[in-house]
C-alpha cells in the first residue's frame, strides 16, 4: 500500500533526497582520509549479556538462521551446533564468515528448508529457528497463510522428522493476533502438542539488557513431560523500575553518547528487508520517529562504518547511525561482522532474534534437560 501524499508533499521529499545527496557526496569528499574526531565508543558489550557457559553437550539446528542471532545465543549457552539453513545467501555469507567451522547450507539450492530431508539430523536434542515473521508483521501486510513466506509448515514438519528433546520457535507478537488464532491452532497447535508439550510466552529484549523495545513470541516444546515440568520462562534480568534487577541499557548511554538530559531504550529496529524498497533506514513509523528525535539520534542513511557516520552528520546535528551501531542495538558484539549491501546488514540485524534474548530462552531450554543447573 503505497502513502497517501499530495503531489506538492512528493516533490518536496525529492528535492530533500536530491539536497541531501549532493551533501553527502560533499561531506564525504571533503572529509576522505580524515579521522573525524567525534566517533563514539560503545559503552555496552553485548557478550556480557550472555556469559559463555562450558559446553554441556546438548546439540542444536538451526534453521531460518538469518544473521545468527539464535545461533549465537545458543552457542554462548554452550550447545553445539548441528547446522544452520537459511535461503539468503548473504545470510549464509555473514554465518561462515564468522564461524567458518560451522556447517551452513544456504541459497536456493541448499538453504531451502523444505526440500530437506530432516532425518539425517536424528539425534539432534534442539530445533530452533524463528520462521519468517512477514506473514504475521504488521510491516509485512499480516496475509498469514495465504503469505508464500508462511514457512510454519515447513518447521513443523522438521520438528516431526527429527523428533528433537525439544524445539525452539521465534515470531513476532502479531501471530498470537485473534485473526491468526485458527491458523495457529490447525498448523502448530494441533500437529505438535500429539508430541510436544508446549509453552508460548512474550519477551520484552529490553528486559535482558538489549537497548531496544522490541518484543518477540517463543514457543517451546518439550517432547518429555518430565522436562517440561522443568521448564521455566527467562526471568528478566533488566527493569526500568528500582529493585534487585539492572537499570535497563538505553540507546545513547550504550553507544557511548553524551548526556543530553534525556535517555531511552532505542525503538524497534526496522528490517532493510522490509517494505518494497532497499532502505538503509531503522525507523519504523511515525511514534518511533518522535523517539528518535528527542534521542537526538538519526535513524536514516546509516552508514557502514562509524568513520563514515562520523563524517557525515544529519543537517539537523543528530548523531548518525553506523551499521555497528545498529548491531549493537540489537544486541550483537562488534565482533560479528556481517556480509552485505548496508541494507543487507540492516535486513540480517532487523529479521534477527537479539543474542541475549536467544541466550537466556536456550539456556532455561538447556537447565529443563537436565544439562545446565
Amino acid at each position: 500500500m503505497g502513502y497517501d501524499i499530495t503531489i506538492e508533499r512528493r516533490q518536496q521529499y525529492r528535492e530533500m533526497s536530491i539536497r541531501s545527496q549532493r551533501r553527502k557526496r560533499a561531506l564525504l569528499e571533503r572529509n576522505r582520509g580524515k579521522l573525524a574526531a567525534d566517533i563514539h565508543v560503545p559503552r555496552l558489550d553485548p557478550r556480557g549479556l550472555m556469559p559463555n557457559i562450558v559446553p554441556h553437550g546438548l546439540s542444536a539446528l538451526s534453521l531460518f538462521s538469518g544473521g545468527g542471532g539464535l545461533d549465537l545465543g545458543f552457542e554462548r549457552a554452550g550447545y553445539r551446533h548441528a547446522a544452520s539453513y537459511e535461503i539468503l545467501d548473504v545470510c549464509g555469507d555473514t554465518l561462515r564468515a564468522n564461524r567458518p567451522a560451522w556447517q551452513v547450507f544456504s541459497g536456493r539450492d541448499q538453504g531451502d528448508v523444505t526440500q530437506v530431508n530432516w532425518r539425517a539430523y536424528k539425534g539432534v536434542d534442539v530445533i530452533q529457528g524463528g520462521p519468517p515473521c512477514q506473514p504475521f508483521s504488521i510491516a509485512g501486510k499480516q496475509a498469514g497463510a495465504d503469505d508464500p513466506r508462511n514457512m510454519w509448515p515447513a518447521f513443523v514438519a522438521s520438528v516431526l522428522a527429527v523428533r528433537p528433546m525439544a524445539f525452539v520457535a521465534e515470531n513476532v507478537p502479531g501471530l498470537l493476533d485473534p485473526k491468526f488464532r485458527t491458523f495457529v491452532e490447525e498448523n502448530i497447535v494441533q500437529p505438535l502438542d500429539r508430541s510436544y508439550h508446549l509453552f508460548t510466552f512474550r519477551i520484552g529484549a529490553d528486559e535482558f539488557g538489549v537497548p531496544q523495545a522490541r518484543k518477540r513470541v517463543f514457543i517451546i516444546g518439550f517432547r518429555q513431560l518430565r522436562h517440561a515440568k522443568r521448564f521455566a520462562r527467562p526471568v528478566p534480568t533488566h527493569s526500568a523500575e528500582p529493585g534487585d534487577l539492572a537499570a535497563l541499557n538505553t540507546a545513547r548511554h550504550s553507544l557511548g553518547l553524551d548526556d543530553i538530559g534525556f535517555d531511552a531504550v532505542a525503538p524497534t529496529l526496522r528490517s532493510g528487508f522490509t517494505g518494497p524498497r532497499n532502505t538503509t533506514g531503522v525507523v519504523n513509523s511515525k511514534a518511533s520517529l518522535a523517539v528518535w528525535n528527542r534521542l537526538g539520534i538519526w535513524p536514516n542513511g546509516v552508514q557502514a562504518t562509524r568513520q563514515l557516520a562520523a563524517n557525515y552528520p544529519p543537517e539537523n546535528g543528530h548523531v548518525r547511525l553506523s551499521v555497528s551501531d545498529c548491531a549493537m542495538l540489537q544486541g550483537f558484539p562488534d565482533d560479528w561482522e556481517f556480509s552485505g549491501a548496508v541494507y543487507q546488514v540492516l535486513g540480517q540485524i532487523g529479521n534477527s532474534v537479539c543474542p541475549p534474548v536467544g541466550y537466556r530462552v536456550a539456556l532455561e531450554v538447556a537447565r529443563a534437560l537436565g544439562a545446565v543447573e
